[in-house]
């Protein structure tokens, strides 16, 4: 996932009144029992041990192993006695450019009146670019101290107020002010602003040459690690040439070490961090000048979502969509002498729950109303590209399509009582899981850790942004099971997983947590086929009037 989050909201990583059902199908539990037994869990674990095997070389769209997942996945869809969901094909192409961005020395120099400051490439910094370009050359550019880098007009913030950084490079924060103060933005729960992507889009718009994020493992809710994987080595973007989106010369990461020693050689206390999360701040020239040479190599390719469908009875016109990534980081830096990023977790169990999703509707005593789609996209991990060039390019109508439901990992912790909702309260789905739940005898509530801004990281965004209300669920942190010492075992053995090459099936696996998660996300998908009602963004959601308008065209 994007970039990055395990949505399992449990320690292994890191909710009424819309809904008009008919129950024709169910039993006296309200379940369709015919449907939920069709779950067949020795083949879900066996497709998971397939996609997350070393065959298929980390699932790195244009590799090898590219060939084999959408081929894997196209014929899983036949098997399944699906129907192809762009006209007679299970392909939707997804033109993009892979840039491999990477410093020509890997120091970086930072010159201050009070002497130079030397940072090393992956353990200090990190940078790239997005410009197709094949050079970079920078130079001297100056370094600015821009806040959050915000740009927020609803909550009266703006961190680049009588500030030009044309030809400089701006240095910003992680997350957002209520991550620091909870009488600012929305608190605990990150807005869109607090986002890297939001903070390399802005620093673009204000004509920035550069911009570098402050690294903070609790705001940004990863460590280090995750930038030094996620941000070196090839990066993929969708090929829009004629796109008007501005970008910096160059993007990237430092460390919170390397951002102490630049404050300190610029004379300027860190108290100015502080200053800068409340409002009133002003930017402050860092008296600091760098120079970048990148040498970018430009691969031009074209990746596939994979997409089938089961054509509705009724309203065969409108949709449900169940999204899950196919891909992930393929063969990376080695660790503990393994270098292929398998990504069973992430998310080669939420690509295999689609396949089982499937089997439920086709084994349904009372088929779907509404047509249900299946899709497998790509490149989420490269900055949900392959939701992001659908969204855009959609097969089916914006306004007819219902929902979209996405699964992006599930947790092999086992079964849990509670089930967990990444952006609570933002649309009336809420109101279906919490119905569904009911029905297993699960509760719900919201994610964890809402400052990590999870709603905003993986592919139901990019329909959310459309204005199509998504819902990434997780499986919540209330074991069923008392075995505290089994618990803790598996707990350890399944520790530090996320976006490294020990992500792989094993035995340490407990699939009935899974199991209870795909049940739910069914009778979500089924509820909401049933019906004539078209779910809405909340009240005091940021997406509500473009959900509105959406509906209208």
């Amino acid at each position: 996932m994007n970039k990055q989050l395990f949505i399992t909201l449990t320690t292994f990583f890191i909710c009424i009144g819309c809904t008009q059902t008919n129950s024709t199908s169910y039993d006296a539990s309200g379940i369709d029992s015919t449907a939920i037994a069709a779950i067949d869990m020795d083949s879900y674990a066996n497709n998971v041990a397939n996609l997350a095997s070393d065959k298929f070389e980390g699932r790195m769209p244009f590799t090898k192993g590219d060939s084999l997942t959408v081929d894997y996945i196209k014929n899983q869809f036949i098997a399944l006695g699906l129907q192809p969901g762009n006209g007679d094909s299970f392909f939707q192409e997804v033109p993009m450019v892979e840039i491999s961005s990477k410093p020509v020395t890997s120091t970086l120099t930072f010159k201050g009146k009070n002497g130079s400051l030397s940072a090393q490439y992956l353990d200090d910094y990190v940078i790239g670019t997005r410009r197709l370009e094949e050079h970079i050359d920078i130079a001297s550019t100056d370094l600015v101290f821009a806040g959050f880098g915000i740009v927020a007009p609803e909550y009266n913030w703006n961190d680049y107020a009588d500030l030009d950084v044309k030809g400089k490079t701006v240095v910003v924060l992680a997350s957002d002010p209520g991550h620091y103060d909870k009488q600012l933005f929305k608190a605990d729960t990150m807005t869109y602003y607090g986002r890297w992507t939001y903070k390399f889009e802005e620093a673009g718009r204000q004509g920035a040459t550069g911009v570098l994020i402050i690294h903070d493992t609790k705001a940004a809710s990863y460590g280090w690690d995750v930038v030094r994987s996620g941000w070196s080595g090839p990066q993929m973007d969708l090929d829009d040439k004629n796109t008007a989106d501005p970008k910096p010369q160059y993007e990237g990461w430092i460390s919170a070490k390397t951002a102490q020693q630049l404050f300190k050689l610029s004379g300027i206390s860190t108290d100015a961090i502080e200053s800068a999360k409340k409002p009133g701040f002003k930017a402050i020239p860092l008296a600091i000048s760098t120079s970048v040479q990148l040498k970018n190599t430009l691969k031009y390719a074209k990746s596939n979502n994979v997409i089938a469908k089961i054509e509705g009875t009724k309203r065969a016109d409108e949709t449900i969509i169940y999204t899950a990534h196919w891909d992930h980081l393929g063969i990376g830096e080695a660790v503990n002498g393994d270098s292929i990023y398998n990504g069973a977790i992430d998310n080669a169990a939420g690509v295999s729950a689609l396949f089982e999703i499937a089997r439920a509707f086709q084994a349904a005593k009372v088929k779907p109303e509404r047509t249900i789609i299946f899709m497998a996209v790509t490149a989420e991990e490269q900055g949900l590209l392959g939701s992001a060039h659908y969204s855009n390019n959609p097969i089916y109508p914006i306004n007819k399509t219902v929902a979209n439901l996405n699964m992006d990992a599930f947790s092999p912790l086992g079964e849990t009582k509670d089930v967990s909702i990444v952006g609570f309260g933002q649309t009336e789905i809420d109101d279906y899981v919490i119905q569904s739940a009911n029905k297993f005898g699960r509760t719900v509530h919201g994610e964890k850790n809402p400052t990590s801004g999870g709603f905003y990281r993986s592919d139901h965004f990019n329909f959310v942004k459309k204005g199509i209300p998504g819902l990434f669920m997780g499986s919540g942190t209330e074991l069923v099971s008392t075995d505290t010492v089994q618990i803790n075992k598996r707990r350890a053995a399944l520790s530090d997983r996320y976006h490294a090459p020990s992500d792989e099936l094993d035995d340490n696996w407990d699939f009935d947590g899974i199991r209870a998660d795909i049940k739910l996300f069914f009778d979500i998908g089924y509820t909401l086929s049933m019906e004539k009602t078209f779910p809405q963004f909340k009240i005091m959601s940021e997406f509500r009037e473009l959900g509105e308008k959406r509906l209208t065209k």
